[in-house]
């Protein structure tokens, strides 16, 4: 579901005269559905630069970047907005929304976007909500105004609103108390049962252990390091 081949990624540092910088090198990953792969190596190995890359933030310099039928370092936008609508979730650290949208209308929009019935889509969101203990009297509220953890299990919510095919995962359980924390993983559990191929950054070892099949390291791929 996820074939990453022999990609390379650069930065040109045009603040200091135009410097390279080569920053992964190489980088070969597979990842099966039903499988989530953990993705591990030091702070600045290269992990959240893949991560956007597999999202298409960033444009790999070479190599190729399969998701479903959909080569992401060489799609046009269009393709990638077509991908994050119906293939590609992903589940950031940081909440990103229009302020004064409500947080049930932030988890009902990627359903909305595929043409769901709004009733559905509401529906499905509020079961979210609840099930991740965001209580009702915040679902018409938006979640600009809320806690740091309220608004990474709203960022959940939204992420698990449609059954994508393939997950983005960055750090899913950093800063939950137990019982959301194990509300999260029995999520990850549950789109792993369904099929769904997941690439994640676990820091959470525990959560890592539970839900991950693999570990891959990828100072590997990372060229000052891997020399």
């Amino acid at each position: 579901m996820i074939e990453i081949s022999n990609v390379s990624k650069s930065f040109t540092l045009h603040n200091q005269g135009g410097a390279v910088i080569e920053v992964m090198r190489g980088a070969s990953l597979s990842v099966a559905p039903g499988e989530c792969v953990a993705l591990t190596g030091e702070s600045g190995a290269g992990k959240s630069t893949l991560m956007r890359m597999i999202w298409g933030n960033y444009l790999a310099a070479s190599g190729a970047i399969r998701v479903g039928g959909t080569d992401v370092a060489r799609a046009e936008p269009r393709e990638i907005l077509a991908l994050r609508r119906e293939v590609l979730g992903y589940v950031s650290q940081f909440l990103r929304v229009v302020p004064r949208v409500p947080t049930r209308e932030v988890v009902a929009e990627p359903l909305l976007a595929l043409g769901r019935g709004r009733d559905e889509a509401l529906a499905r969101a509020e079961g979210l909500l609840t099930r991740l203990n965001i209580p009702p009297t915040l679902w018409g509220l938006s979640p600009t105004t809320f806690s740091g953890g309220e608004q990474q299990r709203v960022n959940i919510a939204r992420g698990f609103a449609h059954p994508f095919p393939a997950l983005l995962l960055d750090e899913p359980t950093a800063s939950l108390d137990a019982t959301n924390r194990e509300v999260v993983l029995g999520l990850i559990e549950e789109a792993k049962a369904r099929g769904a191929a997941i690439v994640g950054i676990f820091h959470d070892e525990g959560a890592r252990n539970r839900v991950c099949d693999r570990v891959v390291d990828v100072t590997g791929f990372t060229p000052a390091r891997a020399a």
